[in-house]
């Protein structure tokens, strides 16, 4: 089961911030990120892939996307 970070109604960069700290805490192995707008829904993905994470899927339903990215 993979580890959630709600980071909806939060704007940049706080949901880069929050999934870089739980990416930090090296406990997971997944992890999906909710955000609410195309910005973080970019920025989150391109910064997990600097981390050496893989975008695994992006899905969206009602204005929430839903990443989940797995370790390297």
């Amino acid at each position: 089961m993979a580890n959630t970070i709600d980071a909806r109604g939060l704007s940049c960069p706080q949901p880069v911030l929050m999934t870089l700290d739980e990416i930090k805490k090296d406990k997971a192995d997944e992890l999906l990120v909710m955000v609410d707008n195309e910005a973080s829904k970019e920025n989150v993905s391109r910064a997990a892939q600097s981390k050496g994470w893989k975008v695994k899927e992006i899905s969206e339903a009602g204005g929430i996307y839903n990443i989940t990215i797995t370790k390297g």
